[in-house]
């Protein structure tokens, strides 16, 4: 499982990385990222769902099966 964040779409709710601290992260402006290359570790799969589910913009993609 993978996830993206359209950065265009993002407005920095913060969400992402409050519901998913082990898959998101935040940059200097406060807006949500992917640290490496976006692979949901184990275990966090619950939470990057949530965060996805949770986004006001929908800015996030999941990739099942990444």
């Amino acid at each position: 499982m993978e996830v993206q964040i359209d950065s265009g779409r993002c407005q920095g709710h913060g969400r992402c990385y409050d519901i998913a601290p082990g898959v998101f992260g935040e940059d200097v402006e406060g807006y949500g990222n992917v640290p490496g290359d976006g692979t949901v570790p184990t275990g966090n799969e619950r939470e990057a769902r949530l965060a996805v589910a949770s986004c006001p913009e929908r800015a996030i993609t999941l990739i099942e099966g990444a």
